[in-house]
């Protein structure tokens, strides 16, 4: 059973004894804090604490985190203020224990939002001492080691969290220790019968193989030992989860996964990792394709190691790590590293540079995302394992996960570059931005002046850094573009009550804003550039505070709304009808969508007609030079070649085709439907006149409606 006198006789093999008198002074307190308190299994709370400290203590942390250890859980379940615990222990230790308690005093609508926002808290605390993190890890896990008292429903969501969240957060971090432990922990939790059967199949599987695994360790020593080398050899077991995450995704077996046989060797020097490379390689033949060098470009969690499989005795595969010490202890530990090795953490070093830039990023999505259930949507897509490693045209390595495409190699290297990308080159050759790409390759980005991110790309990124960037600038234009489309629509509702919007004196915005609950001006014109609000009673409104009088009503029609069709994102075009500039057309003011124009003689918007406040007169301007979609359907002969000639005549008539499809009505008469791309109606009867001239052709019809 743990106590805190066991705790202190393995912390004086690294610690001093002020330091452990802190640590026990903290327990003290904690055991005072938490007296009375049980967890579900009936034992004193304490022991969680406890635990948890000694998870710390394996990984010779410092006595500050092992005193946060003991006092994680004092103001998340205790009438103990953060301020006491500053007073008591210092400020760090009292940030510390803030960082990894939950926000359990504000009531949440979904417990989504209670995961995000209580993340989001912690990141944020990560950012300022990423001891923070490690606390977390050692808590979780102690959590997942103890969840056999929990209902079974509570134990598949603590479970679904962790591996959600937790173990990818540590494998990000290189703790492997943690997170093959938590993933096991995770399955056995989710899968209970799955996890015990692979469990007893992985044991009688260990006594079938030992002799095999002895004859090629052998093998590997000997041939090491003949050139002089001095190595460790380890067999290496695969652990639960990976070996069920393996059957389900590859298809395979037990017996196919567990006929490949690991070895990880351990040796003194980088310079050692090759030559035992070379030795390997000359006693097995190597599997080609299968050789990976993390040594010269190391994972994004600091991780290095040589991977090579090779073709053993008998033909079994036989995967090899090789490493040095160094190596095999960051392999398990992560940033814990630091600690293990009595080094304070440093930022400078490999594995702690990559962490303090993936922190950094954190705070970038943090800033960027709308709400914290979207910063860990981004977390979450961010913590993918897998890795690709591509170049900049000046040599430049980044890491960026499995399927990551040219957009968000442009976010990676700048913020500023993923915001006016318009193209790409991998490896000198154009290629579409939505391209996947492949380790190797070198990208190179083509941006342009003035150029903006495309809706389209969240459709295809995969990093969270891109698709937050993206979403942030989309939301930033919106709100400029309904800003925009607002005042148009106050100011020529103003208009017609006789006034301009310039005429309005502050004292009566502030009556207003005041009544409507809104904070300034550009709030208001939001909501009605959006469509939440109509811009005819604001102006009434406004009107009758200038008039001082009851009701007052337009002394003049209102004007139509010009449209030019570059009012961006709050401003749509019906696909039910079509409109083209030529067009007769209403606007109809759609909540959270802004304005959406519809032909005058569209059937959607006739039931509004008798409601003067739902819908706007507008008119085109005119001079646009934007090209529209509009729908043909074009009856003609059924004959060879006729839709290349159709597209051809298209063509020609600076028609540009976005969708055409064929469909056979009988075997003389087919009907083709053909979407493109106009100016304005003279530009479509110029089409339509084209067309006819086509041999064969009976009928050509603009679709409305459709």
């Amino acid at each position: 059973m743990l106590t805190i006198e066991s705790l202190a006789r393995r912390l004086e093999t690294y610690m001093d004894a002020d330091d452990i008198r802190l640590v026990k002074r903290a327990y003290f307190y904690a055991d005072q804090a938490h007296v009375g308190q049980t967890r579900r299994s009936g034992e004193p709370y304490i022991h969680h604490p406890l635990a948890v400290a000694n998870i710390l203590a394996d990984m010779h942390m410092d006595a500050q985190s092992l005193m946060a250890a003991m006092l994680h859980d004092v103001i998340e379940d205790t009438a103990i203020p953060k301020e006491a615990l500053a007073e008591q222990f210092g400020d760090t230790v009292s940030q510390l224990v803030d960082g990894v308690s939950k926000l359990t005093h504000i009531k949440f609508e979904t417990r989504a939002e209670q995961q995000a926002e209580n993340f989001q808290k912690m990141a944020l605390a990560m950012a300022k001492d990423i001891r923070v993190i490690l606390v977390k890890l050692a808590d979780r896990l102690h959590n997942m080691r103890t969840l056999d008292a929990l209902p079974s429903a509570k134990k598949r969501r603590i479970a679904k969290e962790t591996l959600d969240i937790y173990a990818p957060i540590s494998n990000r971090l290189g703790i492997s220790n943690i997170r093959m432990e938590l993933e096991d922990l995770c399955f056995k939790a989710t899968y209970p019968m799955r996890s015990s059967l692979i469990q007893k199949a992985v044991k009688e599987a260990r006594g079938h193989r030992s002799e095999i695994v002895e004859k090629i360790r052998d093998a590997i020593q000997n041939r090491l030992a003949e050139d002089g080398l001095k190595a460790r050899i380890i067999g290496r077991e695969k652990h639960l989860y990976s070996i069920y995450t393996k059957m389900r995704e590859r298809r395979k077996s037990f017996a196919d996964i567990m006929d490949v046989y690991g070895f990880r060797i351990i040796v003194g020097s980088v310079d050692e990792c090759y030559r035992a490379l070379g030795m390997v390689h000359n006693l097995y033949k190597p599997i080609p394709g299968r050789f990976k060098d993390y040594i010269a470009i190391p994972k994004a969690n600091g991780y290095q190691s040589l991977h090579t499989t090779l073709i053993g005795m008998n033909a079994v595969p036989v995967e090899i790590q090789i490493r040095t010490e160094e190596m095999d202890a960051m392999a398990h530990n992560g940033i814990a590293a630091h600690w293990l090795y009595k080094r304070p953490y440093d930022a400078k070093v490999e594995g702690g540079y990559r962490t303090k830039q993936w922190v950094q990023g954190l705070l970038e999505l943090q800033k960027r995302a709308g709400n914290s259930q979207e910063f860990i949507e981004s977390v979450k897509i961010d913590l993918f394992p897998d890795e690709i490693y591509v170049f900049t045209p000046k040599g430049k390595i980044l890491e960026l996960p499995a399927g990551a495409t040219a957009v968000d190699f442009a976010y990676a290297v700048h913020t500023d570059i993923g915001n006016a990308c318009i193209g790409c080159r991998i490896d000198r050759r154009l290629a579409p931005l939505s391209s996947q790409l492949q380790s190797g390759q070198t990208v190179q980005v083509i941006t342009a002046p003035g150029a903006n991110p495309n809706p389209a790309w969240l459709s295809f990124v995969t990093t969270g850094k891109a698709r937050s960037n993206i979403r942030h600038f989309l939301k930033n234009q919106r709100r400029s573009e309904s800003n925009q489309l607002g005042l148009r629509l106050l100011e020529k509702s103003l208009t017609a009550f006789g006034h301009s919007y310039e005429e309005i004196p502050e004292s009566h915005w502030a009556e207003l804003l005041n009544d409507l609950q809104l904070k300034d001006q550009e709030a208001l014109l939001e909501e009605i550039g959006l469509g939440s609000r109509m811009a005819l009673p604001i102006a009434r409104r406004l009107s009758i505070m200038m008039s001082e009088r009851d009701d007052v009503q337009p002394v003049s029609a209102e004007k139509p709304l010009t449209i030019r069709g570059t009012e961006g994102m709050v401003v749509s075009f019906a696909k039910c009808c079509g409109p083209i500039p030529g067009d007769p057309i209403i606007g109809h003011v759609s909540s959270g969508k802004g304005l959406v124009v519809h032909l005058a003689s569209c059937k959607n918007v006739q039931n509004i007609m008798d409601h003067p406040d739902k819908y706007l007169h507008l008119q085109w301007d005119t001079d646009i030079r934007e090209d529209f979609p509009v729908s043909l359907r074009i009856e003609l002969n059924n004959r060879r070649g006729v839709i290349a000639e159709l597209a051809s005549t298209l063509s020609m008539a600076d028609g540009n085709v976005d969708q055409i499809s064929l469909e056979d009505r009988d075997a003389q008469l087919s009907v083709v439907s053909v979407r493109v791309r106009v100016n304005s109606r003279n530009h479509l009867a110029r089409i339509i006149r084209r067309v006819r001239t086509l041999t064969g052709v009976h009928r050509v019809v603009r679709v409305k409606n459709a």
